[in-house]
């Protein structure tokens, strides 16, 4: 039985090392988007290419996220997060020192296997360690400490995009992780899951990564119109049929279909794609729409963005605590529509914008709408399914969030009509990014319309800190893969 106390030198150790590792992870899904401008410049990259440093990442770690859980639990969670740590940090000096936009999307994809090795086994770690009275708190801790990282991880990109440049977003990961897997290895106890059995579904998890890939590439070349990118979207449909076929028919499957019997876990996950794929497209292009069009520098666009995820840290608690009593229902048809209504208030956006008067209320609203929605909806992921299964459920959750957002970095600015060459002018941009905010708001409005439709019953009580304290806007808050 897990027995360390968190009040102990090896409790506060094990905290520690498992917000550093997360905090990586989630600091590089969130500050890589205010450094792409820069990156294009220095690597006379194209919009396509900006895409994949953020897809490519993506891609593999929505790809291998729930098989780097099922690893941890079979050959040891301390084990297979400080491979992720390790692998993560390689990775990152790659990134850093990529003297090419290929290698730098390669090394983005090798970025992503760390990450789906790391992210499960931090808070698994946590679950795993601490005496069961001590748990919840060190939930809550290492889930408010993550909150405030993504909270100043669009700043702090910012500010090393500015100062010391942008390769440092990545390089910065390397000495965090060389103080972190030392402590891990000294200071945490190894843990597996005795119930563990049967054999990986690597073939599941590599179809998956493989669709999203394909589909990707498709997407964001979509603007070419050559045979190979047709042929490329034919091949991803059918890897993602293939993908589900293979599920049906394995024994123990990555992603269970079984799972989805339950109407409420499939209507909250097609909400959750909806609201993530807005999200996704939104930091992307908000990110660069800011730089590109309003002329804010890197540090200036990362300190802009604060109050969305701010808002989300300061109010998740408050948050769930009303969709406790009233149900999960309204708030998720009501928060997707404060967040369309922030997208549309950033159609006022643009060369000339003031700060205080078209950006920031613009914020504030999408803000309020992510606090009104983020809680509730991973609430009812967790209760809409049987209490053993609410680490698959959640994974599942937080992996569909990802693949939402990926699609969309693929799809939005070919729906826009952004050219290959649009980041570099001005007005082109800002026409570009209008017309995709319309389209955020559009899927935003389907969102609300499905959670409207398809959530009903009132939710118990959630019993889960890392849902209340919360602060990452790209994904839905990881519940630990043992349920």
């Amino acid at each position: 039985m897990p027995d360390v106390r968190l009040a102990s030198s090896q409790g506060k150790w094990i905290l520690l090392t498992t917000i550093l590792g997360s905090s990586m992870a989630m600091l590089d899904s969130t500050v890589v988007n205010v450094a792409l401008p820069r990156i294009g410049r220095d690597l006379d990259a194209d919009l396509a290419a900006l895409q994949w440093t953020v897809n490519a990442y993506m891609v593999t770690l929505a790809g291998l996220i729930l098989l780097g859980g099922a690893l941890g639990d079979r050959f040891g969670r301390r084990k297979v997060f400080v491979l992720g740590v390790v692998w993560f940090a390689g990775a990152s000096l790659l990134c850093g020192l990529a003297p090419n936009a290929g290698v730098l999307v390669a090394a983005r994809a090798l970025q992503g296997i760390g990450g789906a090795l790391l992210t499960p086994g931090s808070l698994a770690l946590i679950q795993a360690s601490f005496h069961a009275d001590d748990r919840g708190r060190a939930v809550g801790l290492w889930s408010g400490f993550g909150g405030i990282g993504a909270a100043v991880g669009p700043f702090l990109g910012g500010w090393l995009v500015d100062g010391p440049g942008w390769r440092w977003v990545f390089l910065l990961n390397v000495p965090v992780a060389l103080l972190c897997a030392p402590i891990a290895v000294r200071h945490v106890p190894e843990s597996a899951d005795g119930r563990a059995h049967g054999r990986f579904d690597v073939l599941g998890a590599a179809l998956g990564a493989l669709a999203l890939a394909l589909v990707t590439y498709a997407l964001i070349e979509a603007r070419e119109g050559t045979l190979l990118v047709a042929a490329t979207a034919v091949a991803g449909l059918a890897t993602a049929a293939a993908f589900v076929y293979v599920e049906r028919r394995r024994p123990d499957p990555m992603m269970p279909p079984d799972i989805f019997a339950s109407r409420q876990f499939s209507a909250v996950n097609l909400v959750t794609l909806c609201v993530y794929a807005a999200f996704g497209g939104f930091f992307f292009l908000a990110a660069l729409q800011l730089q590109v069009a309003v002329g804010y520098s890197a540090l200036g666009a990362g300190a802009a963005l604060l109050p969305t995820t701010a808002l989300m840290l300061l109010l998740s608690a408050r948050s769930g605590e009303l969709a406790d009593r009233i149900g999960p229902r309204i708030p998720l048809t009501a928060g997707p529509l404060f967040c369309a209504a922030g997208m549309l208030l950033m159609l006022r956006v643009g060369p000339g914008a003031s700060y205080p008067m078209d950006v920031l209320p613009a914020l504030l609203v999408l803000g309020l709408g992510m606090v009104t929605l983020v809680a509730p909806l991973t609430a009812t992921v967790l209760s809409s399914v049987d209490t053993s299964r609410a680490g698959l459920a959640s994974g599942i959750n937080n992996a569909a969030a990802r693949a939402a957002g990926l699609v969309a970095v693929a799809a939005l600015p070919l729906l826009a009509g952004m050219g290959a060459e649009a980041y570099r002018v001005p007005t082109a941009f800002d026409d570009a990014f209008r017309r995709a905010m319309v389209w955020c708001a559009a899927v935003l409005v389907a969102g609300a319309v499905l959670a409207y439709a398809g959530v009903r019953r009132p939710q118990p009580g959630c019993r889960h800190p890392e849902c209340r304290t919360h602060g990452s806007v790209a994904v839905p808050p990881l519940e630990d893969q043992r349920g």
